[in-house]
This record gives C-alpha cells, structure tokens and sequence, in this order.
C-alpha cells in the first residue's frame, strides 16, 4: 500500500512525573529533511530521534517537536555565589557607614541582588528521559503513519484508476495503427491512378512505398513497452515498500513512449488519443509527487 509524504501526528502523556509532548507533521519534498525541535538542555535528543524516525519516514519534510516538562522534580539548582555575596554586603555596610545610614541589611535585602546567585540547570539523566520520550514518540509516529496510509490508499486507487484507463487508450492505438496504414495504401493507389489517367499501375511500386510507410508509422514496439510499464507499475504500488521515486522514474519512460508514438502518429485519432495520454501523464505526475 502506498503512503502520501503529507501527515501529522500528536501524543501527550505524563510519566515518571514528565509532562511529554510529541508531534510530527510533513509535506511533499523531494528527498527526506528532518527538522528536529527540542529544548536546549535535550539536544541529546536530537540524534535519537532522527535515527529512530528514519525508519518509518522515507521521504518528505518532516518536522518533529518533543517538549519535556517536569512535574514533580526540580529542573535547575539555585546555589550561593559566596563571594558575591560577601563582596555585596561589604559594600551595603561601608555604604551604611560612609553616610550614616540607618543599618537595615537584611537576608531579603541582600537577596534582592540576583548576581549572589548560581543557577545551575540539574543534569538530565540521557537514558532515562529517552525511556520517558519513546512511548510518547511512538504514539505520534503510529498516528502520523495512519494518516499517511489513508491519504496514500486514496492516492494508489486513483494511480490504479488511470493506469487502466491508459491501457484502454493505448488498445485503441493498436487497434487503429493497422488502418492508418490500409487507408494510406488507398489513399496512394487512388492519387496514383488519376495521376496516370488509364495508364497501368505498378502495383510492386505502391506496395513498396505502403511498406515504407508502414514501417515509419509503425508503433507496436512502443505500445508492448507501455503494456510492460503498466504492469511493472502495478508491481511498485503494490509492493508495500515506498515506491515514489520509482514511479517517478516509471512515469518519465512512459512520457517517453507517449511521446515516440505521437512523433510517429500520421492520424488524426492516434494524434488526439496521445494527446490524451499526455494529459493522463500529467496527472499521474502530480500524484506521485505525493507519495512517499
């Protein structure tokens, strides 16, 4: 089954006093770009979860949140910076003395002075947090590949819808060839006979040239190559595996294909039917354009 690069999914949950939130969400891009927010202090986490989501996202521009908040245990260490402090009510007591001061020093007066302080953010234990993270990860990446399958499953009947209408334009094709070639043998023995107005025809020599043209207009070869890529198509998109840049490369050998026949195409109804096929060509394009 086929999955669109577009998705988004969100967990939250609370564990070992850890308020865990986990988001991912992505759009079409070409090759496969991770970006990974974090809060400063877990840019551990970063490495981790790019190696971890790697194997469920392929391709696309996927952009991932974790935000970690602790609920029952402190995150930063307030420490006294001794020196400072000191230094600082040295200064307030020849202050008090220099000028007379009334002498109202005080612990919330000296505090009042954050530079006394060191503020120390309390080391996360690395493997601790991921065993928090993880779960909550997982649940996100469950959601966000759901989403994913469903859009691609829309995405894969509408390839396959086209894939079979294709097919039935390319028959007609083949059906029609051999006319064109029996219409122009008319078409040429008619011209030639009032050319020569009674004179005898040399049929060795129409019969040549109808098979010069034959050979010329002649598109079989392209019409089995298409048959070939309709059926390797159907192999990728049901292959379970991404299958994106695959059919983007299958998709340009068929606008090949399209392409040669239309050069070829002395007839007015091929002519109109590749013109058709171009246009189903394009679809198809922007389809996989979609897909993982």
């Amino acid at each position: 089954m086929l999955r669109s690069m577009t998705g988004y999914g969100r967990r939250e949950a609370v564990m070992n006093g850890k308020k865990i939130l986990a988001e991912i969400k992505s759009v079409n891009h070409r090759y496969s770009d991770y970006n990974i927010k974090v809060q400063r202090h877990l840019g551990f986490l970063e490495d981790r979860i790019r190696k971890y989501v790697s194997s469920y996202i392929t391709r696309g521009k996927t952009d991932i949140y974790v935000n970690v908040e602790n609920y029952e245990t402190a995150e930063k260490e307030i420490r006294l910076n001794r020196a400072a402090a000191q230094n600082y009510i040295d200064v307030l007591r020849e202050l008090r003395d220099e000028f007379g001061l009334r002498d109202d020093i005080s612990v919330m007066s000296v505090a009042r002075n954050s530079e006394i302080f060191k503020t120390d953010r309390i080391e996360e234990d690395e493997e601790a947090v991921w065993e928090c993270v993880k779960p909550v990860l997982d649940g996100a990446i469950e959601d966000f590949v759901a989403m994913r399958s469903r859009e691609g499953e829309r995405i894969q009947e509408d390839l396959c819808a086209r894939i079979e209408y294709m097919s039935t334009l390319v028959k007609k094709i083949e059906e029609r060839s051999p006319q064109t070639v029996s219409e122009y043998s008319d078409r040429l023995y008619a011209k030639i006979k009032e050319v020569l107005d009674g004179r005898e025809i040399d049929d060795a020599r129409i019969l040549t040239e109808v098979a010069i043209y034959a050979d010329k207009v002649a598109v079989n070869e392209e019409t089995v190559r298409l048959a070939s890529h309709f059926s390797e198509f159907g192999e990728i998109i049901s292959s379970g595996e991404p299958a994106g840049r695959r059919l983007d490369f299958l998709i340009q050998e068929i606008n090949r294909e399209v392409n040669t026949i239309g050069s070829k195409a002395g007839d007015i109804e091929i002519a109109k039917t590749v013109v058709t096929l171009k246009g189903e060509i394009e679809k198809l394009r922007e389809q996989i354009q979609n897909i993982e």
